[in-house]
């Protein structure tokens, strides 16, 4: 009786720091198993689905992890925070123009994004290259005007960048109340603020690699950055395989048809969930819009999709904190809509 009552006590505490450390990969494998028993070739699809995607998003993920570590291990996390201590207005305007120009996608800049924030950049100059950076590129923008024409991909290029402005500007009009001033959960970086990087800056070393101490801060960062991803990217694109299998796009995408407010407002709220990605999405749109659906809905679901897509928004959850996570959703949503009512009556006047 009594190594049975100490045994449990035990083991309850291991089961607990298991599902603590573990949780998001054991929630994974649950779905699969889940899926497993009822539908065996969906849940292999799945996995086959959820690694090609990793695959496919490698590149970005690689570039922005090595991105975060170097710049810890060398220092110039430093340079880069006081480069951010500017006039607001500016920071917001280079952060929505970076975003528009860069090629990451929305799930390619979560770990860039988290190097920024930790490294001090102000959350509004952060947010705008955020919200930006996943709607157009230049590649992107090539493809959307094949597909859709050039007027399409222009707005798309606006929508981008308005978007960012519009939410860099809302989030520093918030920032200054007080709101966000750690915009990262915790064990996450060192927050936001990163006061003490500016005011005593450390020297930058730039052959870090000579240097121990800093060669095993590399390590430590792009280990710990790939692990956080891997996990949560693994169970966003699981579930995003099982809505594609599950829900057709083109049956969701098929209901924006019509003219006036609510075919734009439809596409906003389906275009988050729905979403395939920037590159499929676009012939899928193109189709739809010769059989009738409004312009406007198109660049709203073009948009909102983007940005909130189920892998980026699963990132940005287990990244920021609750308020910030409301906030990106809330700026997304609003700027989806405005883009795809601007675009509607811009194509309704010309």
């Amino acid at each position: 009786m009594t190594e049975t009552s100490l045994a449990s006590p035990s083991l309850r505490s291991a089961l607990r720091h298991l599902w603590q450390d573990q949780r998001v990969w054991l929630a994974t494998a649950a779905i699969l198993g889940t899926v497993a028993l009822f539908d065996p070739s969906q849940a292999a699809q799945s996995a086959q689905f959820a690694g090609q995607a990793l695959l496919t998003t490698a590149p970005f993920l690689i570039l922005s992890i090595a991105l975060a570590a170097w710049a810890g291990a060398t220092g110039a996390d430093n340079l880069i925070a006081r480069a951010f201590t500017g006039a607001p207005a500016l920071m917001i305007a280079l952060g929505a123009l970076a975003g528009g120009l860069s090629p990451f996608c929305s799930c390619g800049v979560i770990p860039l994004i988290a190097a920024l924030l930790s490294m001090g950049v102000p959350l509004s100059a952060v947010m705008a290259f955020w919200l930006a950076s996943p709607i157009m590129d230049p590649s992107m923008f090539v493809l959307t005007a094949g597909v859709l024409g050039p007027e399409f991909a222009v707005a798309k290029t606006l929508a981008a960048l308005g978007l960012g402005l519009f939410g860099g500007t809302v989030t520093h009009v918030l920032s200054r109340g007080g709101a966000f001033a750690a915009p990262l959960r915790d064990g996450i970086g060192s927050g936001g603020c990163g006061g003490a990087r500016i005011r005593a800056p450390k020297p930058v070393v730039w052959r870090f690699w000579a240097d121990p101490d800093r060669r095993a801060k590399f390590g430590r960062t792009a280990r710990s950055t790939t692990l956080f991803l891997a996990r949560w990217l693994m169970l966003a694109f699981v579930l995003e395989s099982l809505m594609l299998a599950w829900i057709p796009a083109e049956t969701v995408t098929a209901t924006l048809g019509g003219d006036g407010l609510l075919p734009i407002l439809t596409a906003t709220l389906v275009g988050v969930p729905a979403y395939l990605n920037g590159y499929a999405a676009l012939p899928l749109v193109g189709g739809l819009i010769e059989q009738g659906m409004a312009p406007g809905a198109g660049m709203a679901f073009l948009v909102a999709g983007g940005v909130t897509s189920i892998p980026a928004a699963m990132a940005v959850w287990a990244l920021a904190r609750p308020q910030v996570f409301a906030l990106y959703i809330a700026l997304s949503l609003i700027g989806a809509f405005t883009s795809g009512l601007l675009f509607q009556i811009w194509t309704t006047l010309a």
